[in-house]
């Protein structure tokens, strides 16, 4: 077995221990803790534990997945289930995306390849809408969250202060922090110290809504938010600033939500108003958005630039490679055009829409609950702001690690509370939001088709 950055495997015996307790956990725990499990690993393990089986890389969130799956099998924890518009804006990418890629390269590998992501990207995502039921079940996740994201603060504080990884135990991480113009560029358990600042730039709308609840809920939103902070400060990256400044700008808008179309359209005229008057098109602005000397605002702006240029070469199936497209443009620092590059102009087109989705799925959410209880809208409101932060942070870097299991959680989390909330409006007047907080039966759920 090599290690974590390479060969066929790595499995060192605390990390197997570890992992082999998180899937017991995950088939014993009572529903309202079985997440903990898939936190604990999303949090402290390193991507360079994995297994090899019959040729498939099976990391150890993969393999936590199989035994979150037994139990929801097992316990009959999937009911008659219906689904919702963002449901299927998920799978409608899922397929697209699997079934271009192999198009285009037509080879066992990459079979595998986009196995492996649908099994993720599937698995992952339907784990946490069979767990999260409802907006009570999605405050304690938060709440679990908070808890867990503490210890990754401290450690990541530590690295910082000492130039040494503790993650590195597990592979996968370099055990001394790299530094970049004098700055130690801190990443944790996670593959790059960008994606160790966005995994708590995204994360911090979320504790800040559960603050807003009051209560015992504070005392973990305040240990998560400082902890989240803690994350973004210690990765001397400029994007995750910039992501946790959009999630805050996010929160902010609260007041505002009445206005939303005004100012989306507002920002859509100032856009066009500034490519029509700039020298350069308007995304060479990303070049200007460096907190951290080092940064590199002006390669994300060119691969936006490039990829237009050469849309000839992927807008199809995608294309086997970028580094045609100019220097170092290998590396595609881009969600949205990773999409692109992986399956075509269709893929990223639908991956654009679950996005949509997920954002109309927050905003009818609000509507509805608002008219019964702020709190519990402003709540959903903070699942926008996070899903904003990773919106605006997808322009600069692609997911490639954890962050992803953050994402279809978040997603999992808005899909379910969009189903509550128009549960409440099935409801008679008497019901109220409370419809909302408790656990309703899939099949009393409406569907969002369409």
């Amino acid at each position: 077995m090599e290690n974590g950055f390479g060969g066929d495997a790595y499995l060192t015996m605390p990390g197997l221990l570890f992992a082999l307790s998180m899937a017991l956990l995950i088939l014993v725990l009572p529903r309202k803790y079985a997440l903990a499990p898939v936190f604990a690993l999303m949090c402290y393990m390193t991507l360079g534990e994995r297994l090899m089986i019959g040729g498939l890389n099976f990391t150890m969130i993969r393999i936590l997945l199989v035994f979150g799956w037994i139990r929801l099998i097992c316990r009959k924890e999937i009911r008659s289930f219906k689904f919702n518009g963002i449901d299927a804006a998920l799978l409608c990418w899922v397929v697209s995306r699997a079934v271009l890629h192999n198009v285009l390269w037509q080879n066992g590998q990459e079979f595998q390849n986009s196995l492996g992501g649908a099994y993720d990207e599937v698995g992952m995502y339907f784990l946490f809408r069979f767990l999260v039921r409802d907006i009570n079940d999605i405050k304690h996740a938060i709440r679990i969250f908070a808890i867990f994201m503490v210890p990754v603060g401290i450690l990541m504080v530590n690295e910082k202060l000492t130039g040494h990884n503790v993650f590195a135990a597990f592979g996968g991480v370099h055990e001394t922090t790299v530094a970049r113009e004098g700055s130690l560029r801190c990443q944790g358990p996670f593959l790059h110290p960008i994606l160790a600042g966005t995994f708590g730039a995204v994360a911090f709308p979320f504790f800040v809504g559960l603050y807003r609840e009051g209560g015992k809920n504070r005392w973990f939103a305040v240990a998560g938010m400082l902890a989240a902070l803690a994350v973004v400060v210690t990765c001397a990256s400029s994007g995750p600033v910039l992501a946790c400044t959009c999630g805050i700008l996010g929160l902010c808008l609260w007041s505002m939500r009445k206005y939303m179309k005004k100012l989306l359209w507002g920002i859509v005229f100032t856009l066009c108003f500034l490519q029509l008057t700039m020298k350069a098109p308007v995304w060479f602005l990303m070049a200007k958005m460096d907190v951290f000397s080092g940064s590199t605002g002006f390669h994300r702006a060119l691969l936006i630039d490039q990829a237009l240029h050469n849309i000839n070469d992927w807008w199809l199936c995608g294309t086997k490679e970028t580094k045609s497209w100019g220097g170092h443009l290998e590396d595609v620092t881009n969600q949205y055009i990773n999409e692109g590059v992986y399956g075509g102009l269709l893929t990223m087109a639908l991956y654009i829409r679950l996005v949509a989705r997920c954002f109309k799925g927050v905003g009818s959410s609000v509507r509805i609950l608002q008219r019964e209880s702020k709190r519990t809208a402003f709540y959903i409101w903070a699942l926008g702001a996070a899903l904003f932060a990773h919106a605006i942070t997808f322009l600069s870097v692609s997911y490639f690690d954890q962050n992803s299991v953050n994402f279809y959680l978040l997603m999992a989390m808005i899909s379910t509370a969009t189903s509550a909330a128009l549960l409440v409006k099935k409801q008679p007047k008497e019901h109220t939001v409370q419809a909302a907080q408790t656990v309703p039966r899939w099949d009393e759920v409406p569907t969002l088709a369409g």
